[in-house]
C-alpha cells in the first residue's frame, strides 16, 4: 500500500465515522481529493487507489494536470477563485466548478462551454463567514444570484459551497456549516433541483458531515502538507 492510499483510506474511515455518527449514510457523502500543487504522479497514485474526483486551484496548473491525465477518466473541479479573464479554460477543460460566486462569471461558463460536452456543473460559493479575504456572495444574495445560474443554458446548478473562517472550535464550525444548509434547503424549498452541498475539508471535516455536507474538499490529509 502506497502513503496517499494509506491516507484515502483513512479519510474515507474519518468520513464513514462522522456520517455513522450523524445517523447518515456514508455512501451520502462523496470525497474530492484537493491535488491543487501536487505533481500528476500524485494524482495518478491517488487514481490507482480508487480516487476519481480531484480539485484543482489555479487554472493553468489545472488544465496541464486534467490534459496530461485524460487517458484515466477522472472528474475534474475547479475549487479556486476564478476571474472573467480564465473562464474559457475551465468551462473546456473541468466538469465542475465549486467556486461560482457573480452572474458575470456564471455567464462566461455558460457561453464558452463547448457543446459536445455535457452542460458544466456548478456550485454557488456563498461567504458564510462574511470574511473579506474569502470570495463567494453575501447569504442575502444568493437565492437571487441561485435563480439567475439555473436560468442559464450548458450550465447545471448543483448545489451551493463554502470556505468557512478556519477555528479549532466544532461549535463554530457546525454553525457556518448549518448556515449554508439551510441556505441549500431553502433554495430547494424554492423549486432548485440540488443535490450537493460542498464543504468540509482536512481540518473539519466531521463537522461537515454531521451538517448535511454531500462532498467534502481534502487535500491535506490524502497528499500532505504543501511545501
Amino acid at each position: 500500500m502506497t502513503p496517499i492510499s494509506a491516507q484515502l483510506q483513512a479519510v474515507h474511515a474519518r468520513i464513514d465515522a462522522a456520517a455513522r455518527a450523524a445517523g447518515r449514510d456514508p455512501a451520502a457523502v462523496s470525497l474530492l481529493a484537493v491535488s491543487k500543487t501536487w505533481p500528476a504522479d500524485s494524482v495518478r497514485a491517488a487514481a490507482a487507489a480508487g480516487q476519481r474526483a480531484f480539485g484543482e486551484n489555479y487554472v493553468q496548473e489545472g488544465c496541464a494536470k486534467a490534459a496530461e491525465l485524460a487517458a484515466l477518466g477522472l472528474d475534474w473541479h475547479f475549487i479556486g477563485p476564478l476571474q472573467s479573464n480564465k473562464t474559457r479554460p475551465v468551462a473546456e477543460a473541468f466538469a465542475w466548478v465549486h467556486s461560482v460566486d457573480r452572474l458575470k462569471i456564471a455567464e462566461r461558463l455558460s457561453a464558452q462551454r463547448p457543446p459536445a460536452l455535457p452542460p458544466l456543473n456548478v456550485c454557488l460559493q456563498v461567504n458564510v463567514s462574511d470574511e473579506a479575504s474569502k470570495s463567494g456572495c453575501t447569504p442575502a444574495a444568493a437565492p437571487a444570484l441561485a435563480h439567475a445560474i439555473a436560468a442559464l443554458p450548458r450550465l447545471r446548478l448543483r448545489g451551493v459551497m463554502c470556505i468557512p473562517e478556519p477555528t479549532a472550535d466544532v461549535v463554530a464550525q457546525r454553525r457556518a456549516f448549518a448556515a449554508l444548509r439551510t441556505l441549500y434547503e431553502r433554495l430547494r424549498q424554492e423549486g432548485l433541483p440540488l443535490d450537493t452541498l460542498s464543504m468540509g475539508m482536512s481540518h473539519d471535516l466531521e463537522a461537515a458531515v454531521a451538517e448535511g455536507a454531500t462532498l467534502v474538499r481534502v487535500g491535506t490529509a490524502i497528499f500532505g502538507e504543501r511545501n
